[in-house]
């Protein structure tokens, strides 16, 4: 399917959905003191047990090292991450969620989990989960395609993505 005359293209559509439902969170989440940059930083590293290096952080979230160090610079300053040396190599530095952050988490989760629900209200939840289902499918094409990218691997895990949670919402609009 191209552009036609009911407007654009799939992969257009899908990357504006995407655009418009993290604005519309970024939004949201700028009374709380955070850029979509923090936001998302945040949320990898939640998904770490024990952290990850920078250079980790900085392929999951698709950015160069040393733009990503500047952010973990204002992180840091703001109590929200540290830096510490790596245990298993001198040459780099994990980073770290303080414990000032995971308050903010459930914050972000709840922002997110509100969000959703409006964006959602009056899908019925078949349609959710059809176009999630078909969504999941196209998401592994494009990771194996030409024998699989490995920065793609990483791109939404189940684990991940808060922002666009959207299973369990349902005709009324309420989560389960």
């Amino acid at each position: 399917m191209q552009n036609g005359a009911e407007g654009p293209g799939f992969g257009t559509l899908l990357g504006e959905t995407g655009r418009a439902w993290r604005y519309r969170l970024d939004q949201r989440l700028k009374p709380l003191g955070l850029s979509q940059a923090k936001w998302i930083t945040l949320l990898k590293l939640s998904r770490a047990a024990d952290g990850m290096t920078q250079g980790e952080l900085a392929e999951r979230l698709g950015v160069e090292n040393p733009t990503l160090a500047r952010l973990l610079d204002r992180m840091a300053a703001d109590g929200w991450i540290e830096r510490r040396e790596s245990e298993t190599d001198r040459r780099c530095k994990t980073v770290h969620l303080r414990s000032k952050s995971r308050a903010l988490l459930e914050q972000i989760d709840a922002v997110a989990t509100r969000l959703s629900i409006e964006l959602m209200e009056g899908i019925p939840e078949r349609e959710v989960r059809l176009c999630m289902s078909v969504l999941r499918r196209i998401k592994e094409k494009a990771i194996v395609l030409d024998g699989g990218a490995a920065d793609l691997r990483s791109i939404g895990s189940r684990k991940e993505g808060v922002a666009i949670r959207t299973a369990g919402v349902g005709v009324k609009g309420k989560h389960k």
